[in-house]
Order: C-alpha cells, then structure tokens, then sequence
C-alpha cells in the first residue's frame, strides 16, 4: 500500500467500506474476518507489545523459536491490517478518533462501560461519526442483572444448554469441538452489521448492533428450543442419533462406521427394502415409532451393516439414493477435492511463515449477468503486530509514534 494513500479493495461486496476492529479472542476477530472476506478494508487496533489474546494461545505455534506465530491467531484475522495503539495515551486516543471519523463499522467486545470510560461511548463515537455501525458483542448480553459477567465460549455452552445437549447420554455433557459460542455471535454479528448498512443507506445514520455469546448459542437451539418452551420437554444428550428422526445418525458396520439420515418415510421405505428390513413391523411403521423404540431400530440396523465394510456399504447407500457418509478426519477434510472445489482452503504469503493453508471463506458470488464467479479471490495473510502502523499514521495524516508497538500501558479489559 502506498505510504501516504490507500486504494479501496475494487473485489468483494464490501469494498470500499472502512472496519475499525477494536475487539480480540475470537467472537468479534470472526465478524471482523467475514467482512473482510467481503472485501471491507478490515483495520484491527490491538494491544501494544502483546497484541490480541490469541497470539499468545498454543501451542500450537510455528515458525521460528525467537517469532513463534499461533495457528489460534492465523485462524480469525486474514485480510486484515494491524496497528498497535494503547488506548489510555493521548496518541492512541487521537488515532483511534481519526480512525473512527473515517470509518463506516467499529467492532467492540469489552466488557459494558469499558469504552465509556476511555471516552469512547457510542454516543461519543456517534458525535464523531453520525454514520458509524457500530458492533458490540458481550458475554451474557450488555444489560441485565448477569451482564457484567466475564464471557468465554465454553463457559456459555454450558450456561446456554448446549453442553446438555451434547454428549453420549444425559450423565456426560460435553462442549462442542469448536469454540460455537463465538463462532456464532460473530456470524450474528456480521449478519447484524450488513442489515444496519442497508439501513443507513435510507437514513444516513448509524447504529448500535448488540449480540452475545449467550443470545447466538439461544439463537441456534432450533428444535431442542421448542421441545423446551412448547413441548414442556427438557432434552438432553443422546448421543449421536437423532431426537426426532430415526434412523439418524451414527451406525457401525464390518470395521467401521458410517452416518445415515433416513429423513422420510419414502426414504426409509427404500432403506428398508435394500437392507432386508420389514418396514412395516409396527415398531417401525411411522418415524414417531422408530423414535419411541430407537433402540431396535439401531439394532436392526447394525445387524444389516455388521457384514459390510465402510466403503462398499456408502457405495451401496449412494446408489440407493440414501444419504449417507463418513466421519472425517481435518487432515482428510482438507485433501478432500470435494472442499478444494469449493474454493475453502486459500493460500496466503506471511511475512515470517511464509506461504501458509488456511481455511477459506464460505461465501461465493455469481454475477446475475452470466453467471460468472465474482467471489473474492486475493487474500492476504494475518498481519504481524502492529505491522500496518506507520502506513495508516501516515494515511490518517499522523506523524508515526516514536516507538510504534511497544507503548506501555493497555486499555484492554475482559469480555
């Protein structure tokens, strides 16, 4: 980028668009990460000397023993620039005020009152900027009688009920492989984001958008949540096979094991035949039978698959149009053609690692006039800390700080 100029990203829905990312860990780090896929021009303020939390969270780390980078860090902030700033000092107040006069979107996970305090409230920053969106996530949600509570991901899947859910029986709750909470309050986040920049297309004003860990993980109980609010049910962990479908779920076979989800009674109807089943036993005549006697139902099943391999027995599922298939491995999941296809591992340059895999955006566009991909194609690698400083001092018309990056000092406070 030129040292006193930046050309706006000309690809991706978002360009032209300015995001000030204030937030760390990974909640707003991925909502500021989605909409830098988009093609925003994605600008994160971070920590002097430290950075985001998630440079430091490892192992695993890679690179050189001196520089060690956090594959944690490399997975929530591609397409992003950096600069270091320390809040509590006039110079990172004054930044982050020429930043924000600039911006059309702020993302902000401190705790309630922290931003306040620093003299940035929303009203403050909507005195600079009456234009500004403005995205702030929290734990517990910003008002309330718990808002105040520090919010990490597996904290609220056991506070929100997922970890009930989750698990082989009602006796071993377990949190899900990934961090869920965040991961979803982001996405909410974003999706939050566009809809407040559709909005101030007809107003020209901004606004404050709100989510929480707690609301994203509520805002995906899906079925599980009317089962509890209209059903008077309290579901619990089961395993994996379904509810409120059977079969549905994991089955064993000769050596293996394999996922069937046998959604209608044609479907079953054909699985049955197949597999030498009596569909019609009454037991399993309806799916609300195969459900009050699941047990049996995998019983009967397992019997059918014990004499067959894994591969045979999907070929064999596949071709009676079953759907059906394996439990992969990531290693497995990231050689897959299917996923390189879809274009969900890209290939940055980092400025220590060199070029580094990284898992893709999930988005693609298609232009209405012919039908061609217009998705973003050119990704850059997560920055280094604060490696962006001097070149948005110098765009912001600031003269670069003395010591860029290692102010003491830090306005961070926890979610």
């Amino acid at each position: 980028m030129d040292s006193t100029e930046f050309t706006p990203r000309t690809d991706g829905p978002l360009s032209g668009y300015l995001v000030v990312d204030l937030s760390r860990a990974l909640a707003g780090p991925h909502a500021g990460m989605m909409l830098a896929d988009l093609g925003a021009r994605v600008i994160k303020v971070e920590n002097p000397g430290t950075g985001d939390d998630t440079r430091g969270w490892g192992p695993p780390f890679v690179g050189p023993e001196d520089d060690p980078q956090a594959t944690y860090f490399l997975s929530c902030n591609r397409n992003k620039e950096s600069i270091a700033l320390d809040l509590k000092s006039d110079d990172g107040r004054t930044v982050l005020r020429e930043l924000l006069e600039r911006a059309d979107v702020v993302i902000e996970n401190f705790r309630p009152g922290v931003l306040d305090r620093l003299g940035f409230s929303a009203a403050e920053m909507h005195a600079l900027n009456p234009a500004l969106v403005i995205l702030s996530i929290t734990g517990f949600g910003h008002d309330g009688p718990e808002s105040r509570r520090s919010g990490y991901d597996q904290i609220l899947q056991g506070e929100a009920g997922l970890m009930s859910l989750t698990g082989a029986g009602p006796d071993d709750p377990q949190r899900v492989g990934v961090p869920i909470a965040d991961l979803l309050s982001g996405m909410y986040g974003a999706f939050g984001t566009l809809a407040a920049l559709l909005q101030r297309e007809r107003t020209g004003q901004g606004q404050i958008v709100r989510t929480s860990l707690l609301a994203a993980l509520i805002g995906v109980h899906a079925f599980q949540g009317t089962r509890a609010t209209v059903a008077g049910e309290v579901p619990r962990a089961q395993g994996n096979h379904h509810p409120s479908i059977a079969p549905y779920g994991l089955f064993h076979c000769r050596q293996g094991r394999v996922q069937i989800s046998v959604g209608s009674e044609k479907l079953w109807n054909t699985f049955a035949t197949t597999f030498g089943i009596d569909a019609a036993r009454p037991e399993f005549a309806t799916n609300a039978d195969r459900v009050r006697n699941r047990e049996k139902v995998i019983e009967e099943v397992e019997r059918a698959f014990s004499d067959v391999e894994a591969g045979p027995l999907l070929a064999k599922l596949d071709d009676a149009g079953i759907p059906a298939g394996k439990v992969r491995t990531l290693d497995e999941v990231y050689e897959w053609e299917q996923v390189h296809s879809q274009g969900l591992v890209i290939n940055v340059d980092h400025r220590i690692l060199g070029t580094v895999s990284l898992p893709g955006p999930p988005l693609r566009f298609f232009s209405s006039a012919d039908a061609a991909e217009t998705t973003v194609k050119t990704h850059t690698a997560p920055p280094l800390l604060d490696q962006d400083g001097e070149q948005i001092r110098q765009w912001l018309g600031l003269v670069p700080a003395a010591v860029t990056g290692t102010a003491a000092g830090s306005a961070r406070e926890g979610r």
